[in-house]
């Protein structure tokens, strides 16, 4: 797998080595130890040693330039037999757009390598939330614009729930598309509030202006994920607004609430 250290790949590994399978993980930087390959998804060969012998690839593919033909194919020669790939659900409502039609064209990509596939693609994350944390916990302030303007944000555990429940299935998954969201829409000053209830102290939302918001966003992601971001934090489309039934469906439990994950994370947030 790849990602095998991000908020979905962590969880992920846990529940797959609970359920007894044997996980190679796979980073730029990976160590010596046993399970663990270093390789560069912008090499796709030196992908090859962690595919020997894997029954499945769970692919998480960064930000960076991918040669996705040349990624797939690779799977595909190694002998690869299923590709579970955490996509975005923006490659589905905004695929036309520079910040996801990377995402939409790895999609296309991997739906036709010739191998079993399934598709997940997430709304936005309730860990987004933990870039609040070093402003709550000095002086018990968060900034956001579009404060009341809701999302479904989801839980990165329920994500790696979902996989892990595609991965260790048969083939009731393959060439399925999942969106995955939260319970329900809450808004930044929703979550502002959950934050404040779990950690029992106040927080003060300041809202931002969308130009504030964009300087921040560009200390850590290039401008059309920026510009990407913004559209759908300010201006989301019904669907992205929408509670998707795919985590239950999965899963068989509702999604984990935004506010049973600030409570769960309280500690991240205490002064």
């Amino acid at each position: 797998m790849t990602g095998a250290t991000g908020n979905v790949g962590r969880p992920l590994v846990q529940t797959l080595t609970a359920a007894g399978a044997t996980v190679a993980a796979v980073s730029r930087n990976a160590g010596p130890s046993h399970g663990s390959f270093a390789a560069d998804l912008a090499d796709p060969a030196s992908l090859r040693p962690a595919l020997h012998g894997a029954d499945a690839l769970f692919l998480l593919v960064p930000g960076a330039p991918v040669d996705h033909r040349a990624l797939v194919a690779t799977v595909r020669e190694s002998g690869v037999p299923r590709i579970v790939l955490l996509s975005s659900q923006a490659a589905g409502t905004r695929p036309d757009t520079p910040s996801h039609a990377p995402l939409r064209a790895l999609e296309a990509a991997v739906r036709g390598a010739g191998v079993r596939w399934t598709i997940l693609r997430p709304g936005g994350f309730a860990t987004n939330t933990f870039a609040w944390a070093p402003t709550i916990r000095s002086h018990r302030v968060a900034y956001a614009p579009y404060v009341d303007v809701a999302l479904p944000l989801v839980d990165p555990d329920d994500i790696a729930a979902v996989a892990a429940a595609v991965l260790l299935a048969g083939a009731e998954h393959d060439d399925a598309t999942y969106v995955l969201t939260g319970p329900a829409a809450t808004t930044p000053r929703d979550r502002a509030a959950a934050i404040a209830a779990a950690t029992g102290a106040p927080v003060d939302l300041v809202e931002q202006t969308p130009e504030e918001a964009r300087a921040q966003l560009l200390t850590f992601m290039p401008p059309p994920v920026a510009d990407g971001t913004l559209a759908i934090l300010g201006r989301p489309l019904p669907d992205e607004q929408a509670v998707s039934p795919d985590v239950e469906r999965v899963l068989g439990r509702p999604p984990v609430s935004f506010q049973t994950w600030a409570s769960r994370n309280a500690a991240a947030f205490a002064s």
